[in-house]
Parts: C-alpha cells; structure tokens; sequence
C-alpha cells in the first residue's frame, strides 16, 4: 500500500515555490516509473511539468490534473513548525502546500500507483502535474496539453485534485467555474485649477462614472448553474497629491467573475461601448485593457459526473453539491481537451499560515481516488 499521508509529507518537504520544481516532480516520476508508469518532463519556458501514462497509447484513459508549486510561506517566524518541514504531528501534517494541494497530489499518485498495481485495468491511467498553477500559468498545464496534441496521448475524462469542500469531506464537487477578467481602464482628461473647472476636464469624474455604471447594472441574474456574475472595482489611482489640482489622467482595475451568460469577448465588447458613452458623455478619453484569465466553462451532468459523486457518496456518507463557485484552477484549460471535474480535500487552510491538512482526511481522498479509477474500468 502507497501512503498518500506519508508521500504528502514528502513532497512538502521539496521547496518547490512556484517557479521552483524544489525535487517533486521528480520524487513523483520515480514512484511512479517503479509502478510502471512511463513518465515524460514537458519543461516550458523554465517551468517543470510532468506527463505520466501507465497503460497503452491511445487505450480507454482516466486522467489526473494537479500542481506541486506552492504560494510563497511569507515569514518564517510565524509559523508553528517550519513551512517545509512536512512535520506531522497530533493528526496533521504541516507545512505549506499541505492543503494546496500536494496532498491532492499525493493522494492520486497513490490511488493511481495501488491500482495498477493490485488490479490492471484495461485501458490507460494518465497523471499530469504541472509547477506553474500558482503562477502565470502560461507554461503549466497548458504545456502538458500543448504536447499531448502533438504527440497524440489523450485524457477521456479528466479530475483536477484541487480542494474543492469547504468545510468537510464530501460535500462538494466542482463541474465548472466562473470565467476571470480583469479591466484596466485609464481616464484621460485635461489637468486644471480646482476652483476653475471650466477650464480643465476631470478624469475622475468620468471614471467614477463609468465604474458607478459598471456596478449599478447587473450583468445577470444568474443562470441553471451558476451564480450571477459580479464586477468588483479593486482600485483607484490618479497619483495627485494636491488637494486643489484636477488631474490629467486617472486608472481603475474592476474584475469580472462571470457565468456561461457571458464570454469573455462579449463582455471585453460591453466594456468598450459603456466607455465610449462616457467619453462622449464628458469629453474625457477613456482606454480599456481587458485580460482574460479563463472563460467559464460547465461540465454538463451525466455518466462521469454521476460515477464521481455516487464513489463520494457511498465513501464519505454524503450526498455532494455540484457546484461552479469558487475561483479559478488549471480546469479551465483542461475543459478544451476532455469533460473535467474537481474534487479533492477541504480548503480551510489554503495558503495561509500553518497550513495544514489532518492524515486521515488524505487517505480517505486517496481511497476515494482509487475507488473511482476502479469503478470507471470496471
């Protein structure tokens, strides 16, 4: 038997800070090339990824997506035992990455690496762990997908190992996600005295105006699965430390958490036409930068869903919500390539200081891992 804890506390151990592979990836490839697999670095750009395919090309596949990077630990001296130490103690383990999610990782290395080797299934089991969720990730998972075009290796369904209950075990699986887009938009007006406003054109008074408009109008009332989309302004700035100068130029950031309403196209259009009323409205230039992080995306309800959420339930004793809420994860990319859910620990402890997960909680995802591979080839 693999011990998902144990390899847990192993992996946590491997400094791997995004873009840092810090010794995971590779601890990962040697157990699992003992069990078979054949395991394939798919480096991007400096970032470290792994591919991993036990099984025949091309057979009937069940894949696995996750990250072994990790947000940085912050300052040391706060934590209760070191942020790398993997130290486990009173039912936890410890450590950064404990939750988010080398846990998750582990917990499907192990599922994958005792099923092949107790039952060999007739088809394919394919692992894809990338050191670049945390950051950019421009040369994560989207490598390993990049590569899996190019050399024909496909996933037929796909389960990202990201925390996805937000209190206990079980009572949640993810089948989509809100898409992200964050505006930039810059107000250029014309700078003058503030007791002479004739003669100058505030920039701050359009885009308040803008951002009022942006707020005040629900994008939506929400859709069969989703929750309404939502803009949230995160800044303001104009850089003006005198009281009585108007400014010549201001910027905001708003993001966009949206629903399968929209796309991020449609709503990059909304953005420059509200702007363009503006500019006509006042007379102020208005620029819109839109990025879009990933669109929202829904992995209809049917065969895989029901095979994962009825494993979940037999194991934990819970009925799981089947949810799209949240942020975003490396799903949104897998979504192009095959159906995809997540399911994975609770996410109490995510990033924060002493993060930490409880052991039985990882060998219970690793059972239930295992449990799913075992019903999808059965």
């Amino acid at each position: 038997m693999t011990d998902a804890a144990d390899l847990t506390a192993r992996l946590i151990r491997c400094p791997s800070v995004t873009p840092d592979e810090g010794g995971a990836l590779s601890l990962i490839a040697a157990l699992l090339e003992s069990a078979g697999f054949v395991c394939t670095r798919v480096d991007r750009n400096g970032t470290s990824n792994l591919f991993a395919r036990w099984g025949d090309k091309g057979a009937r596949s069940f894949g696995f997506n996750g990250h072994t990077d990790v947000v940085p630990p912050g300052d040391p001296a706060r934590w209760t035992h070191p942020p790398f130490s993997g130290l486990v103690a009173d039912g936890l383990i410890w450590g950064r990455g404990a939750t988010d999610m080398k846990s998750g990782v582990a917990a499907f290395v192990a599922a994958a690496v005792d099923f092949v080797t107790e039952t060999p299934p007739d088809g394919a089991v394919i692992l894809t762990i990338t050191g670049d969720e945390e950051g950019p990730s421009k040369d994560g998972t989207v490598a390993i997908l990049d590569w899996m075009a190019a050399t024909g290796e496909r996933m037929d369904v796909c389960l990202v190992g990201e925390p996805s209950n937000p209190s206990v075990l079980g009572e949640m699986i993810k089948i989509g996600r809100r898409g992200s887009l964050t505006a930039r938009l810059t107000a250029t007006g014309v700078q003058g005295h503030a007791a002479y406003p004739d003669q100058a054109r505030n920039p701050l008074h359009a885009l308040v105006a803008l951002l009022g408009d942006l707020t005040a109008r629900p994008l939506d009332a929400g859709t069969a699965h989703f929750d309404a989309s939502g803009v949230q302004v995160t800044t303001i700035d104009c850089g003006n430390p005198a009281s009585n100068v108007i400014p010549q130029r201001a910027t905001a950031t708003a993001n966009i958490r949206f629903n399968d309403a929209h796309s991020g196209a449609s709503l990059t259009a909304m953005l420059r036409e509200r702007a363009a009323a503006v500019e006509l409205a006042t007379g102020v230039g208005m620029g819109v930068q839109v990025d879009i992080s990933g669109e929202s995306f829904l992995t209809q309800p049917g065969p895989f869903v029901d095979l994962v959420a009825d494993v979940v339930a037999e194991r934990t004793g819970r009925v799981p919500a089947l949810s799209t809420s949240g942020g975003t994860s490396d799903a949104r990319f897998v979504k192009d390539h095959c159906p995809v859910l997540e399911f994975g620990l609770v996410g109490a402890f995510m990033h924060q200081v002493d993060e930490r997960v409880p052991v039985d909680q990882v060998r219970a995802l690793k059972d239930i891992y295992q449990a799913i591979l075992q019903r999808y080839f059965a």
